[in-house]
């Protein structure tokens, strides 16, 4: 007889703290080998930690990761946060940072390792945004 395993989604609050994406990465692996998914933890920590930071370093309030099952072996991490301007390495694909810049490759990294990603804006009452990427064992 197949077993079919349950999905499962966990949400983590977080508050504004520069220890803050540390913890979140640490909860992720946890979740990760609880879930016999460890093998997905080098691309999905450099996913996570890409918006986390992004989330950290562009907005003054609490955010949120939420991890849950994708289909066959697959992870989706999504970052929710209270701006709900989403930022240009997710609404223009194209663009990519110059050379010499010392910012903005987080988003540019998340586009080259994440199988699928996407951003959307959030009405009702938990306004803000919520980036996402999803990984399987062929990541970065």
């Amino acid at each position: 007889m197949a077993t079919v395993s349950p999905s499962w989604a966990y949400t983590l609050q977080l508050p504004h703290d520069p220890r803050a994406p540390g913890i979140a990465r640490a909860t992720l692996r946890t979740v990760l080998a609880a879930h016999d998914l460890a093998r997905l933890a080098p691309t999905a920590e450099l996913l996570a930690a890409e918006l986390l930071t992004n989330a950290h370093l562009h907005t003054n309030g609490s955010y949120a990761l939420r991890l849950r099952a994708a289909e066959s072996g697959r992870l989706r991490i999504g970052v929710w946060d209270s701006d709900p301007t989403v930022p240009r390495g997710f609404d223009a694909p194209d663009v990519v940072p110059p050379d010499m810049s010392e910012n903005g490759r987080g988003l540019h990294l998340v586009r080259a390792c994440a199988d699928t990603w996407g951003a959307y804006a959030l009405g009702g009452g938990l306004g803000g945004k919520l980036l996402w990427a999803e990984c399987a064992e062929s990541g970065c």
